[in-house]
């Protein structure tokens, strides 16, 4: 047994076989081989073994006849590991002693021999690491043919383990089957950790480099709720986490008794709480938690969906489905958020050369740069908007010029409707996204111009510190909890409080209890959160005080280390709810 730890990003347990992704994708389906066909899994790994010694020394020879030798020598030092006696017999004992199937003896071994080499380092050594994992692919290939299985053809559960995981390819996993995954990379506020929530699967990041420890097929438990990966779990742990795990659900069941209960304070103060989606079918997670509403729908995943770009009338039914699930509560809609790591396979050609997407076309600026897809996309919301309470946001502005620019754009969009006689909704408030510190800084001048504010923090902290969200290496200075952080937002309340306009927290900070007291203490009262968190914050609520958390935000506010802040914040929590998550 082994375990890995990481960043948790999306809570929950799942127990289940890995799927080790790499360059192809393939799932072994046992582990195990009956005692009495030992002999004949033997022969099949030497069948195969064989076949890809040959198909090696194919390939030996035709490098070497078209490329000269010394690119022939390349294949021939494949050759040579393959062939190693010692590998080759490791291989055998596993399936002799163990019953192990020859696909997961022989990922086993390599992967292990692979593992050695790693650590041994140098540009020299990761090379043959990488031979030795090209072998595995090889021989896998070899002895599964057509048992092959693509991530997008999955038929039963798996566990995905990956380097990591773009937000398409996670918005693209299919939740029947998938029921978690593990990356090496990411931050805990990367769009691949927020689609995990949204997918409401349990997820671990961060892990740094752990690909060689697991083989596919290996049994892996995921704690999304503290952050680890347990590889190869002996019985009394699998015991213990499904333990866990029904006191989780049963703790959860308790919580959606607050679903029909007014979100407030303990002194009876209205503080909205809504919900975060990225996919229109997840408005029933909001609904049926007790949302007040979609505080921020995140359209920008209509394209990572599909490698064609979405028509108007795919965006108006999209629309549409989350405001008629709504029943009347407000939809506060994000024009689209390309860019960064959010790059769909129509825009992959423009993006290709830019040196740091974070900082680059992306956002607001990228739909000013194209307007025919941003003005595709602002028809559909204000046709949709006559089917209910719909607001537009536009994300990551920085300037007045580009907040104004955009508001421009949707005038016209707008005479453009009334010219071709179909019925749109013309008195759409419109606001924006608080995601730079230019525009916190600027948020009283902002104030004149908008009808609402929305502190994304997600973006607002990377910016902030220079801290690349999804950079494991920097990833302990990504801190909600910093100082200049939280003096960000009490500008951006105050200057929304003097013109009385609504301001939200719709960032990851807003979906964790610990912070829930510091956000109501400066002012805010409505705050929007991924979907499973809301009963948990809905009921937090109601152990607290306008005036306690005042007090909460005024000591918060006095510490100069995040350190000291979230420290603080975790024992204030303790004593408002001791059941609450930290």
């Amino acid at each position: 047994m082994l375990v890995r730890r990481g960043i948790a990003v999306s809570p929950g347990v799942a127990i289940a076989k890995a799927l080790v992704l790499g360059t192809e994708t393939f799932r072994i389906p046992h582990q195990f081989v009956r005692p009495e066909a030992v002999e004949s899994e033997v022969g099949r790994f030497r069948s195969a073994h064989a076949a890809v010694c040959e198909e090696i020394r194919s390939n030996e020879q035709l490098a070497a006849d078209h490329l000269g030798k010394q690119y022939g020598a390349i294949f021939g030092a494949h050759l040579q590991l393959l062939m190693d006696p010692k590998l080759t017999s490791e291989i055998e004992q596993l399936i002799r002693d163990k019953f192990y199937a020859p696909e997961f003896a022989a990922s086993r071994v390599l992967r292990k021999y692979a593992k050695v080499v790693q650590s041994l380092g140098g540009q020299y050594m990761a090379e043959r690491a990488t031979d030795l994992f090209d072998l595995e692919k090889r021989v896998l290939r070899q002895m599964l043919g057509q048992r092959r299985e693509e991530l997008a053809n999955l038929t039963c559960p798996v566990i995905v383990i990956a380097r990591n995981l773009t937000p398409s390819e996670t918005a693209s996993l299919d939740r029947k089957h998938v029921l978690g995954f593990a990356t090496e990379g990411g931050g805990r506020t990367s769009h691949t950790a927020i689609l995990a929530g949204a997918l409401e699967i349990p997820a671990v990041v961060g892990l740094g480099r752990f690909l060689s420890d697991v083989s596919t097929g290996e049994t892996l438990i995921i704690d999304g709720n503290v952050g680890e990966v347990i590889i190869s779990p002996d019985e009394a742990t699998l015991e213990r986490y499904r333990d866990q795990e029904a006191k989780r659900r049963t703790i959860e069941e308790r919580l959606l008794t607050f679903a029909n209960v007014t979100a407030e304070t303990k002194d009876g103060v209205r503080v909205y709480v809504m919900g975060n989606i990225e996919f229109p079918d997840e408005v029933e997670h909001c609904t049926s938690r007790g949302a007040d509403g979609i505080g921020l729908y995140r359209t920008e995943f209509l394209y990572l969906q599909s490698d064609r770009e979405p028509t108007e009338e795919v965006h108006y039914q999209a629309y549409c489905r989350v405001i008629d699930a709504c029943g009347g509560k407000p939809v506060v809609i994000r024009t689209l958020d390309l860019g960064a790591d959010k790059i769909p396979g129509s825009f992959r050609e423009q993006f290709k050369d830019q040196p740091n997407s974070a900082l680059g076309l992306r956002s607001i600026r990228l739909s000013l740069q194209n307007l025919p897809l941003f003005r595709t996309q602002l028809r559909a919301i204000l046709r949709a908007a006559t089917r209910g309470d719909v607001r537009i946001m536009f994300p990551l502005v920085s300037t007045l010029l580009e907040f104004r620019q955009a508001k421009m754009i949707l005038s016209d969009v707008m005479e453009d409707l009334q010219d071709e006689g179909i019925e749109f909704k013309r008195d759409v408030p419109v606001g924006m996204m608080v995601e730079v510190p230019a525009a916190a800084m600027l948020a009283e001048e902002f104030s004149r111009e908008v009808d609402f504010f929305s502190i994304g923090t997600n973006d607002l902290i990377q910016y902030t510190l220079a801290v690349d969200r999804a950079d494991t290496s920097v990833a302990t200075l990504y801190s909600s909890g910093d100082p200049s952080i939280l003096r960000l937002i009490k500008l951006v309340v105050e200057a929304g409080r003097k013109r009385g306009l609504p301001v939200t927290v719709c960032g990851q900070m807003s979906s964790d209890p610990k912070f829930l007291a510091v956000l109501v203490g400066l002012g805010m009262r409505q705050i929007s959160v991924t979907p499973h968190a809301l009963p948990e914050l809905k009921a937090l609520l109601h152990h607290m005080t306008i005036p306690q958390a005042e007090e909460i935000a005024r000591r918060a506010m006095s510490f100069d280390l995040a350190r000291d802040v979230e420290n603080y914040l975790r024992g204030e929590l303790k004593k408002l709810s001791p059941e609450a998550t930290l």
